[in-house]
């Protein structure tokens, strides 16, 4: 057998867009794309900007300016950018995209929707009108605490179309955590939902919302999308129902002329060392990043089908919606448990919707493989290309049942190692090389990674620290 876990076909070399990006440039092979990336990082990422076509309203200067220090550089050097308009807006007329799905969503009683890229922009549309008639603008903090649906991404969008900041919160939250991060944000809207199905039994998001909200006294309105269709409390002058919130306007709503280094979203660390921090990340440099990623290493073409079992309050909530939508993919997302009502769920999932990636946990795919033998025949698979993976390292056994028994070593496991302050990746394996089992592929194009010694030397057969030697468009800008 192999060393390896994955090898690469021709055809899979052929059609990837990595194999695209490094025939415009005239490199050979990824390990060469690797090296020339780090080697002039910016022509780097002004080679990703003009390869993926995301468009900035005024064009850059200058790729970066790092004249303030390097853990201080700026991207994008006097361009104008709203990831809105990079994820949303450009599709909306456009005559191959603009009927397609941008997101799909199931829950767990089995319900299906789906949004348009025409649908998404006009739903955005609106409820960024309901935020703009209330005042909320530049530099303001709008906090999305919901599960896994298209009013998430739909809030999301419509923060940043107005120039304020996002905050994702993990829909799993108790008050105590919603507090500590709203007050830390002095967060003026939350949006929220009466509740969510866990497992079969309603999870009530807005009474967690409503007792964190008594502590923070900065939120002046909680947008409440009725999932449930159930009864509720209700805070009049405060609440106010997202079917309300904001009304169809006539043509596209201006979105706010937000310059590329100008706040997008804050990604709070968990907290498992201490007090959260919240990690800020901009309008260019994170959807540049991630529209990178989803592109180069999960190999996603427009029209294709991606979804990541997570939540939007973790750092690969945000970076799926914008990396898909930056592409002009769809973004499928599923809200509940995903063992639930059996350990076949997610594989239904992949032949209900066709999915193209699917990105997991070591620890989901842990439990499936303990709960039942690996889906046969009887599931259809055949539209799967890609496995996605990150969070935390994989045990060998785990990997190979997903990578053999399920993927039939005819699909990658991309596994992507980053984090909340990276906006993306340090590193990641490629499509186009041989994967070893339970790798990590190397670094991610464009990120100078080396594992140092305590005196700062290059390391190799020995454990040292992880540091990147050159900054990144999505590197943290602050701690908000």
């Amino acid at each position: 057998m192999s060393e390896y876990a994955w090898e690469p076909t021709p055809e899979t070399i052929e059609r990837a867009n990595v194999t695209r990006l490094m025939r415009r440039h005239g490199v050979a092979d990824i390990d060469a794309m690797r090296a020339r990336s780090v080697a002039d990082i910016d022509w780097y990422w002004d080679a990703v900007v003009q390869d993926l076509g995301l468009p900035f309203s005024r064009p850059y200067g200058a790729v970066r300016d790092g004249s303030r220090g390097i853990e201080w550089t700026t991207w994008f050097t006097d361009g104008r950018f709203n990831a809105v308009a990079a994820c949303v807006g450009r599709w909306r007329d456009d005559p191959e995209r603009a009927g397609a799905p941008s997101v799909v969503h199931e829950s767990e009683t089995g319900e299906v929707a789906a949004l348009s890229y025409a649908e998404l922009a006009a739903e955005v549309d609106r409820v960024a009108r309901g935020l703009r008639e209330r005042g909320i603008g530049k530099g303001d903090v709008v906090a999305v605490f919901m599960p896994m649906v298209p009013e998430a991404v739909v809030a999301l969008y419509a923060a940043a179309a107005v120039g304020a900041v996002s905050l994702p919160l993990f829909s799993g939250f108790a008050a105590g955590a919603i507090a500590a991060r709203l007050q830390d944000a002095e967060a003026k809207v939350v949006f929220t939902t009466d509740g969510t199905w866990r497992r079969g039994k309603h999870a009530l998001l807005k009474a967690a919302c409503d007792e964190a909200v008594e502590r923070c006294p900065s939120v002046e309105h909680v947008v409440v999308h009725r999932r449930l269709g159930i009864d509720v409390p209700w805070f009049e002058g405060r609440d106010v129902d997202l079917a309300d919130f904001g009304a169809p306007g006539d043509g596209a709503f201006e979105i706010e002329d937000t310059g590329a280094e100008d706040p997008l979203l804050i990604g709070y660390t968990s907290g498992t060392t201490g007090k959260p921090k919240g990690a800020v990340h901009t309008h260019a440099g994170f959807v540049v990043k991630v529209a990178s990623e989803v592109a180069y290493e999960f190999d996603l073409h427009p029209g294709e089908v991606y979804t990541w079992i997570t939540d939007m309050g973790w750092i690969m909530g945000p970076l799926s919606v914008m990396g898909v939508h930056a592409l002009g993919g769809t973004l499928l997302l599923y809200e509940g448990a995903p063992d639930t009502p059996g350990p076949d769920r997610v594989w239904q999932l992949v032949e209900r919707h066709k999915v193209t990636v699917l990105g997991v946990s070591p620890t989901l795919i842990r439990t499936l493989k303990a709960a039942a033998p690996p889906p046969g025949d009887e599931i259809d698979l055949s539209s799967l290309r890609v496995f996605g993976s990150s969070g935390e390292p994989w045990d060998e056994d785990a990997y190979m049942w997903l990578a053999d028994s399920v993927g039939r070593r005819a699909r990658p496991v991309i596994n992507f190692s980053g984090g909340t302050e990276v906006g993306g990746a340090f590193l990641a394996p490629y499509p186009v090389e041989p994967i070893k089992p339970c790798s990590l592929g190397g670094p991610s194009m464009g990120m100078d990674v080396d594992v140092f010694d305590p005196a700062g030397g290059s390391l190799r057969g020995a454990v040292g620290e992880l540091v990147c030697k050159q900054p990144w468009p999505a590197m943290t800008r602050g701690v908000y």
